[in-house]
């Protein structure tokens, strides 16, 4: 019998292959004093979010876990920013950063959901 992942454990994975896209874009910008400043940068902000959601899922409190969560999404609209900077300073291929930027923009989508899906249900629960 195959068991089923649960969704959180799906989502955690998939902000973990975000990270590793972000890692991959970053390794490949040339070596320029430009491409350094945003290759630490989107570094920072790209992987940032995967262990913000590790850390929302172990929350103490529904309060704690919006808070986790909102932080991981303005990681990724960080993430965003630097992604179109470096496509529109032509330091990485379009075909290479749309897809990054499209998974981005999914990911905000889906974490956005569940703040609000949390925030729901704490008002429902009165808590």
């Amino acid at each position: 019998m195959k068991t089923t992942e649960h969704p959180a454990d799906s989502l955690e994975d998939r902000l973990i292959d975000f990270a590793v896209r972000i890692i991959a874009i970053a390794a490949q910008l040339p070596p320029t004093r430009a491409s350094e400043h945003i290759s630490r940068q989107i570094l920072r902000s790209g992987t940032a979010p995967a262990p913000n959601y590790g850390e929302a899922r172990g929350a103490e409190s529904r309060a704690d876990f919006v808070h986790k969560l909102k932080i991981a999404v303005k990681e990724l609209n960080e993430t965003s920013v630097w992604l179109k900077m470096t496509m529109r300073a032509n330091l990485a291929a379009r075909e290479r950063v749309d897809p990054a930027i499209d998974e981005c923009r999914q990911l905000i989508r889906i974490l956005s959901a569940s703040i609000q899906t949390a925030r729901r249900n704490a008002r429902t629960l009165g808590t």
